[in-house]
């Protein structure tokens, strides 16, 4: 049987979680999980930089096959929306660059993927990754997250677009 690597991202300005996991038929197991971490004080451009050079450092470090990326939603102050759209278009632009598939899901999809329903809150996700996945400690929430995310994406990638094509994204079946 084949293995597929999947890189899971979970992207924040500040720390952007990521998740490695390896498929092989039915069975998922753990490769590795971190964090990239930004300077708060630096400027946005060096931060960005930051998470650009850290992804494309895991996905040399790991050799993922299939990238999944979740959708972040932040409703309450439209600047730090944008601030992670930004963090988010990094980690979408470091994987593309490295010609990888992106897939991308909404935190909903990544909780009823991992937990059984949408609505779980953080505690439970990081349970079910650690059960999942046979892990002998709590990861940090964002590496948690992250491996949330590809595991979802190793459960059918159902996601917003499922398994995209190299180089490519895709959302809702539609190449963009």
């Amino acid at each position: 049987m084949n293995t597929v690597r999947i890189l899971g991202i979970d992207p924040g300005l500040r720390s952007t979680g990521f998740g490695v996991i390896d498929k092989v038929g039915n069975t998922l197991s753990y490769v590795a999980s971190g964090c990239i971490k930004t300077d708060g004080e630096a400027s946005l451009p060096l931060r960005l930089r930051t998470l650009l050079d850290g992804i494309a450092e895991v996905v040399a470090t790991y050799q993922p096959h299939q990238a999944a990326v979740e959708i972040v939603f932040v409703n309450v102050n439209p600047q730090s929306t944008l601030l992670l759209g930004q963090a988010r278009g990094a980690a979408i632009s470091a994987l593309v660059l490295a010609d990888l598939p992106v897939a991308e899901y909404t935190a909903l999809q990544v909780k009823q993927a991992v937990v059984g329903h949408g609505k779980a809150a953080k505690e439970q996700v990081q349970q079910m990754v650690m059960r999942l996945l046979k892990l002998p400690g709590e990861p940090s929430s964002d590496a948690a997250d992250a491996l949330a995310c590809a595991i979802a994406h190793a459960h059918g990638g159902q996601g917003m677009g499922g398994i995209a094509t190299s180089g490519r994204r895709v959302r809702g079946g539609r190449l963009m």
